[in-house]
């Protein structure tokens, strides 16, 4: 039976037939080509001759076939199934699935690596050389399977290959906002994977199953499957039953399914007339809804809650707080083993300084939630900004388990229009510096388990991937995904090593590519905070799509949700003070950086206006004044997106004509974006400042009024995109 299932998995490809087609991004980074160096082609068909699987476990079948069908299209040679080791032989499974494995004497290392770590290494049996790949589960095996095709495919030597591995982060979990219409809020890919309307019926859809690989390839664990702002219905019979379907797909590759619940689904499904969370029918209606989920889903994650924040359902409604909202789920599903993340993204009308919000909520709630509950916290204070100072939050809760939250879906990155590989901003938020315990308190080291005595931890990722060919509509929003994935499983990574991987795997290994490629996704990401808001500043986006600029709105329903409360740009300065003189957030943080922004001179320059509000002259490292500074970081923004441009049309011979295309199409809108914030944010500060542009910067195109009239009219917001509620 073994044999016939990997005889079929290899005469198929990994998403649907091998026939000829155009190169449309489909595969992303599993596309397993040729090596097209002859020498290391040579070797990787001497090693790699054929797999032999002992067990017949639904995810150990998988990892048969990912190694079948990605050893044959890199080596470019059949893979033979022989039931006993011979010389190039890759075996694979755990010590009590595997005699082989169980002989190799690997425990020691095994035992340091827990259920998900895996290790491969180069051994001889019986006086054959082999491969084998260990682990303490199946998924462990199905993991390494992974590894090693990443290696082959990133043309790496593997003749003494001795290699191990385990996640620093417990929970690494992927978040979506999607709808039950279909409708993905910030998604901006199409609409939403998941086809309700052919649910449970239609579950052997193939995307499920490619969505399920592409993320187990990087060793993410779970999927929450619907918005953040929640429907109650997610929880009734009908909805259950679907996303039992998709549960049953995700379960072989490793991956737990959790939901995003409404607060007050007690009273949209059941007519009560409260949700407060101390009220013992709310408990107990709670504790039958999870018994029943759990009925459909035996593996179930938990939920992900976001409570009073931008008008959602909370437990402060009925005058509660938030850990006695996430306590009393947490208790409906510790029998289960489901866990609860509860999202730390809360602001109200009434805070003077929206930064503070999260932190004034939360610390004095600290050891307060159960031991199955989590934070999850947003990697800035406010809300997934180009760039951001790290919330607070980290490094002072002590006794909460959290997670960090990141963004994929580039809502304040240009939709699927813009370039900008997302690695430097993940790897910048977790290699920040707490003090929490002094020099070296980093995000990472917090979110390992490094450093406070955590139940758990966790990672999150807001992905955008809809039913857009290629998932993702831009192809190098998959790069942000695949680095989300990599970090969350290694959170010592660098963002270079991860995009080189990427690009490797995604478009080509010759190096002619890869060196200039390399310079395009380093500078990506700083181009569209320089194009964008440099300096510091923050939020200078259109209310509503978080498209184009409009640094001139001062009027929305609350001053938070204006572009002036941020910047607060005059004639004489600009810049939030954040100080004792201002709204003290600084204090949040520990004494090391409290004291190093409290200082202008000591604050970095790339978030100096978060915190400062300075004037106009004030001078910088450069030597330039503020205001030059700030007008020269626009400029160089445009420059580094035509930079861009070039580079990418430099690597047009190793690249297909489809991706080429598309890539080069989206370059020429993403410059024509830039200069618009650039003219447009100039225009508006030099209305407000009067100062003249320094020597040799262009002046904008048109005058300040044509870009407040286009603050609308230029930008259309993504036709599956509904008017925003927030997030």
């Amino acid at each position: 039976m073994i044999r016939f299932l990997v005889r079929v998995c290899i005469s198929l490809t990994l998403f649907g037939a091998l026939a000829a087609q155009a190169e449309d991004g489909y595969r992303m980074w599993l596309r397993y080509q040729p090596t097209a160096d002859t020498q290391l082609r040579s070797q990787y068909q001497q090693q790699f001759t054929n797999i032999v699987q002992p067990g017949d476990s639904p995810t150990l079948q998988l990892a048969a076939r990912e190694l079948a069908t990605g050893l044959r299209g890199i080596t470019g040679q059949e893979i033979a199934t022989p039931d006993t080791p011979t010389t190039g032989s890759v075996v694979f499974g755990t010590p009590e699935s595997s005699a082989v494995i169980k002989s190799l004497e690997l425990n020691d290392q095994l035992n340091a690596l827990g259920d998900e770590g895996f290790v491969i290494a180069r051994r001889e049996y019986r006086g054959k050389p082999i491969t084998a790949i260990a682990a303490n589960s199946d998924v462990g095996v199905l993991y390494g399977s992974f590894h090693l095709l990443r290696l082959l495919q990133t043309q790496t030597p593997v003749d003494q290959l001795a290699t191990q591995s385990a996640p620093a982060v417990e929970h690494r979990v992927v978040n979506h906002w999607d709808n039950l219409n279909r409708v993905v809020e910030r998604g901006y890919a199409g609409l939403s994977l998941w086809d309700w309307g052919t649910l449970p019926a239609y579950k052997d859809n193939p995307r499920y199953k490619d969505y399920a690989r592409i993320n187990a390839s990087l060793g993410i664990n779970g999927t929450v499957i619907n918005n953040v702002n929640a429907d109650a219905r997610i929880l009734t019979d009908q909805f259950l039953e679907k996303a039992a379907a998709l549960a049953d797909v995700f379960r072989p590759y490793g991956i737990k399914l959790y939901l995003s619940v409404k607060f007050n689904s007690p009273m949209l499904l059941d007519g009560f007339e409260t949700a407060d969370p101390l009220d013992p029918k709310v408990q107990k209606w709670w504790q039958e809804r999870v018994k029943k989920v759990y009925e459909y889903i035996p593996d179930f994650g938990g939920f992900l809650v976001k409570a009073n924040s931008e008008g959602q359902p909370g437990p402060q409604d009925f005058n509660r707080n938030h850990a006695d909202g996430a306590n009393m789920l947490a208790e409906a599903l510790e029998p289960f083993g489901g866990v609860v993340f509860w999202r730390a993204f809360v602001y109200a009308p009434e805070q003077g300084d929206r930064f503070r919000e999260a932190y004034d909520e939360f610390m004095p709630l600290d050891g307060k939630f159960k031991d199955n509950v989590i934070v999850q916290i947003k990697n800035g204070p406010i809300d997934f900004q180009p760039r951001e100072p790290f919330s607070p939050l980290f490094g002072s809760l002590e006794k909460t388990n959290i997670a960090l939250e990141l963004q994929v879906t580039q809502e304040y990155f240009g939709f699927s229009y813009h370039l900008a590989y997302q690695g430097p901003l993940f790897t910048e938020a977790l290699n920040a510096d707490t003090y929490a315990k002094g020099e070296g308190t980093t995000i990472g080291k917090i979110l390992a388990g490094d450093v406070f005595d955590y139940k758990h931890t966790g990672m999150a990722a807001v992905i955008n991937p809809g039913n857009s060919r290629n998932w993702t509509s831009h192809p190098f929003v998959q790069s942000s995904w695949y680095a989300f994935g990599r970090l969350a499983w290694d959170v010592n990574l660098t963002s270079s090593a991860i995009g080189e991987e990427w690009l490797r795997q995604t478009f080509s290994n010759d190096s002619d590519f890869i060196q200039p490629m390399q310079e395009i996704m380093a500078i990506s990401r700083e181009a569209g905070v320089n194009y964008r808001m440099p300096l510091g500043l923050t939020h200078l986006y259109a209310q509503g799509h978080h498209y184009g600029p409009a640094p001139w709105h001062d009027k929305s329903g609350r001053p938070d949700w204006t572009a002036y409360y941020y910047h607060q740009a005059t004639e004489d300065g600009i810049g939030f003070d954040r100080t004792q003189s201002g709204s003290n957030a600084i204090e949040q943080y520990h004494d090391e950086l409290t004291n190093k922004f409290t200082d202008p001179d000591t604050t970095p320059e790339d978030i100096l206006l978060w915190f400062h509000h300075l004037g106009w002259n004030y001078q910088m490292n450069s030597g330039r004044s503020l205001w030059q500074e700030l007008v020269h970081k626009y400029d160089t923004g445009v420059a580094q997106v035509e930079q861009m441009q070039k580079t990418w049309e430099s690597v047009k011979d190793y690249v297909d004509a489809e991706r080429y295309q598309r890539v080069k199409a989206l370059l020429q809108v993403q410059l024509r974006d830039a200069k618009h914030w650039r003219d447009a944010c100039i225009s508006y500060f030099q209305s407000v400042n009067g100062l003249p542009l320094p020597k040799g910067s262009p002046e904008p195109a048109h005058d300040l009024e044509h870009y407040k009239r286009m603050e609308k009219e230029l930008y259309v917001p993504d036709p599956w995109y509904p008017e925003p509620s927030g997030h």
